[in-house]
């Protein structure tokens, strides 16, 4: 009934969102519909929001104005969790056909019967309380890797998000349902897998399935090169995990572990489930047996109550820890969270000045560990696309590479001697010393 109908998709947002703005891009397919880039005048647009930052918000509303400008009569649709969160107030601008709540997102093309502008924007969002569907997702067209969604939703209320307001309880599919729908990812071009989540450790939520269970089927999987923990809560994160992937094949040397804070008085108002010697036995074990691995961490800087003190345990806690970088978010109040309320407010000026300091720290730690590994020779999985004449590449342990353009590299693996760093952080590489991966 659509054919020659176009939708374009937008993502804004976490690796989660865009497995799932990809799974409602092949439903939208399944349908008639072309899809199509947004500025190729599409007939419905569809925004998939975010609202972990106040930039988020402030994105949706200029995403609408761009589609507008160009198809000023498509028909625009907002989901994700802004749309859960604030569904009225996404109903306010200009322009908003329909708001989607969490549920109802994945039955986006059952909600419209016409795409005609609509005179008031319709809104279709449960109680978050009456979210309790596991819809798994999968993202699909990069060649290179796929995200795979195992979870959504989190059973934890740390004090500064919004997540589990917007996305509900923890919940998953089944280890089996999980792994027929990663054998779906493995019969398309991507070598590489990333597992994805709102809190994807808590996957089985403590009942007779768990997230080590999970990793054990999914690295049987043929036809899949490579998995990637997307990020792990320290707590969830088991010696059992870190052995498991020390001596997978599949599962790669890189961890990414939010931290938040490297104090323990600011990670408990935070609500957090450890404390800081926690997270450098998680950080040893994994040393130990990989001493090539590669370790993110998530941080927050000018949390309510964050001393100079405070923010300079956290700074010498994060220099001292063999970490490889840093995610720095810079704390924004948001609604309904407990931290809005609470004392000892950082002025925006002295959150912005902590968060320059972190973000120094982490090209320190990126380039330490860039450093350490010149000389040696790695697999490298390149992108399948060109950039000024270059393609990009990963190491197993996530060492960021780029090589001349040569088309026959493209979604390939190769075994790649690392040379030298580049004036952009990159890692130049011996093409002339590249044979193939086994």
């Amino acid at each position: 009934m659509n054919s020659n109908k176009k939708v374009a998709l937008y993502t804004l947002g976490c690796k989660l969102n865009f497995s799932e703005t990809s799974s409602i891009a092949r439903m939208f397919q399944e349908e008639g519909f072309a899809r199509v880039d947004f500025s190729e005048t599409p007939d419905v647009y569809v925004i998939n929001t975010c609202s972990v930052t106040e930039n988020a918000d402030k994105k949706c509303k200029q995403l609408v104005k761009k589609a507008l400008k160009v198809n000023p009569n498509a028909f625009v649709v907002i989901i994700g969790c802004y749309a859960q969160l604030k569904p009225d107030e996404i109903a306010q601008i200009y322009g908003v056909d329909m708001v989607l709540g969490a549920s109802e997102k994945f039955k986006i093309v059952e909600h419209f019967q016409n795409i005609e502008k609509k005179e008031i924007t319709e809104v279709i969002a449960s109680k978050i309380k009456e979210v309790n569907e596991f819809i798994p997702s999968y993202s699909k067209g990069d060649r290179t890797r796929s995200f795979l969604k195992i979870q959504d939703g989190c059973d934890y209320f740390c004090t500064f998000c919004t997540i589990p307001l917007a996305r509900g309880k923890s919940r998953n599919h089944s280890i089996k349902e999980t792994v027929k729908v990663a054998k779906e990812v493995a019969k398309t071009a991507a070598k590489e897998v990333i597992l994805t989540g709102v809190n994807i450790g808590d996957f089985g939520q403590g009942d007779e399935e768990n997230f080590f269970q999970l990793i054990k089927e999914l690295d049987k999987i043929e036809g899949i090169e490579r998995f990637r923990i997307s990020s792990i809560e320290p707590n969830l994160l088991t010696n059992q995990i870190i052995e498991f992937v020390s001596k997978s094949v599949k599962f790669m040397p890189h961890f990414h572990i939010p931290l938040q804070s490297g104090s323990d008085k600011i990670l408990n108002v935070m609500r957090r489930k450890y404390k800081n010697n926690l997270y450098v036995e998680r950080v040893k074990r994994i040393k130990e047996l990989m001493p090539y691995a590669c370790i993110g961490v998530d941080v927050i800087v000018g949390f309510p109550g964050e001393t100079e003190e405070d923010f300079l345990e956290t700074y010498n806690f994060i220099n001292e820890l063999d970490v490889s970088y840093l995610h720095v978010f810079t704390y924004s109040e948001r609604q309904n969270t407990t931290a809005i309320k609470m004392e000892g407010v950082v002025s925006k000026q002295e959150r912005s000045r902590r968060s320059k300091m972190l973000h120094i720290l982490s090209d320190k730690k990126k380039r330490f560990f860039y450093e350490q590994h010149l000389g040696k020779t790695y697999n490298v999985l390149f992108e399948s696309e060109q950039r000024d004449d270059f393609l990009n590449g990963f190491t197993d342990n996530y060492i960021k590479v780029k090589v001349p353009y040569e088309k026959e590299l493209e979604n390939q693996i190769k075994t790649i001697n690392l040379a030298d760093i580049d004036l952009d952080g990159t890692v130049k590489v011996n093409l002339e010393q590249t044979i193939p991966a086994n």
